[in-house]
């Protein structure tokens, strides 16, 4: 399947339920914690993600080569597994991956004892690993800055090393809900920390037994969204979210309060509805980069101007989703552009081109899954539509249930 198309020639039903994969985020982190355990720990509702998926072969597998494919969180936290862990395996992914820094991450694994050697490129994967055999320190300074991958890597291990960890986070700290959710995790777990200011302490402790249930993705949630705000009057159902979540990408029921809808809890069920006013917004992503590319096709589709800051993660992500950005949202006449360093502005356009419009994807899920709901206004094809597999593999059949008429072309 290399490209499909997708319209409204089907009708879009007033309302409709859909059933969200499991968070891919929390998942991995669970899938660490317990593999780090010498306890029983159970785990409900695992993604299917890929990425997902490749981390639970990869922590069963008893290869010397480890390959990720092109999965980032899981290179990360597995660097990190493998230096408290490993027996010199090699860790790889895509072509893609290989061009992904690693570096901090690799020199602070280095700094707590760990050997870690690069076998093509300084700062980039592929790594052999071997575990580290003496603790050298029990405090590192890191970047606050920097990927949360990195630092929540970092922070799973800690109670397992000898003299456990306290990290210091320099300067501002950007992905923050990510970093909390890994502790808010690994407080499930048993394991216990410090915050304080920009300093996170965690004593040597073990993870005890406990079951968890994974949250349902609020990533994935963005789309639907997303899909409400680009239709003529839809509803739509999420299933197995919470109120209270760890999960960062939650902020975007408050961003999109501002781009035309309205959200509540009611049991069970997330209901999303669209509401007639929409607002010009300066939006900061700095804690929810993930956000932006759905965030970016809505207020296009919308004709609505936004002023975004926080974005700088986006050009080391599956690809440099800015400039994939400003490419395909040119190809409905909106113009994305960095004002001043740090400041992009998204003009919209005045009308929508008829389409249909080719969408590149860029070996990237969320280029995909953050255009398909402009199909609403504008008739699309989408190339290489199977790279929704890394997070949600279940996109496509959402679609349809929703109402969208989508064909193989």
């Amino acid at each position: 399947m290399n490209k499909i198309s997708i319209n409204t020639s089907a009708a879009i039903p007033a309302a409709s339920t859909i059933n969200l994969s499991a968070s891919k985020s929390e998942s991995n982190r669970a899938l660490i914690i317990q593999a780090l355990s010498d306890e029983k720990i159970d785990l409900n509702n695992l993604s299917d993600a890929r990425d997902t998926q490749t981390m639970m072969r990869l922590l069963a597998s008893k290869d010397k080569t480890w390959d990720v494919l092109d999965a980032g969180t899981t290179m990360r936290f597995l660097t990190a597994f493998l230096a408290l862990t490993g027996e010199n395996q090699t860790i790889t992914g895509s072509e893609r991956m290989q061009q992904r820094p690693i570096k901090l991450l690799v020199d602070a694994l280095r700094e707590l004892g760990a050997s870690i050697d690069y076998l093509k490129n300084d700062g980039y994967p592929p790594l052999k690993v071997s575990k580290l055999t003496q603790q050298k320190t029990d405090s590192l300074k890191i970047q606050g800055n920097i990927s949360s991958q990195y630092i929540s890597a970092l922070l799973m291990i800690a109670p397992m090393l000898p003299n456990g960890l306290t990290i210091e986070l320099v300067g501002d700290v950007f992905s923050r809900p990510y970093i909390e959710m890994t502790l808010g995790l690994m407080q499930q777990f048993g394991v216990k920390n410090e915050w304080k200011g920009n300093t996170i302490a965690i004593a040597q402790q073990k993870y005890t037994a406990n079951s968890y249930t994974i949250e349902s993705d609020w990533s994935g949630a963005s789309y639907w969204l997303s899909m409400v705000s680009l239709s003529k009057n839809s509803k739509v159902n999420l299933t197995g979210l919470r109120e209270n979540s760890y999960q960062g990408d939650i902020r975007i029921r408050e961003i999109m309060h501002g781009l035309g809808l309205t959200t509540r809890f009611s049991g069970e069920e997330f209901l999303i509805e669209k509401k007639p006013s929409i607002s010009p917004m300066v939006i900061d992503f700095k804690t929810c980069p993930d956000l932006a590319q759905t965030v970016m096709v809505v207020a296009t589709g919308l004709k609505s101007p936004i002023s975004m800051t926080g974005l700088e993660s986006l050009r080391i992500k599956e690809t440099d989703r800015l400039a994939a950005m400003q490419t395909e949202l040119a190809k409905f006449g909106a113009t994305l552009v960095e004002e001043t360093p740090g400041f992009w502005e998204l003009e919209p356009p005045t009308a929508l081109p008829e389409g249909p419009v080719t969408i590149s994807t860029y070996e990237d899920h969320r280029m995909a899954m953050a255009f398909a709901p402009l199909a609403q206004k504008v008739p699309l094809i989408i190339e290489e539509p199977e790279v929704v597999n890394k997070s949600y593999p279940g996109f496509w059949e959402d679609c349809k249930k929703y109402g969208l008429d989508i064909k193989e072309v």
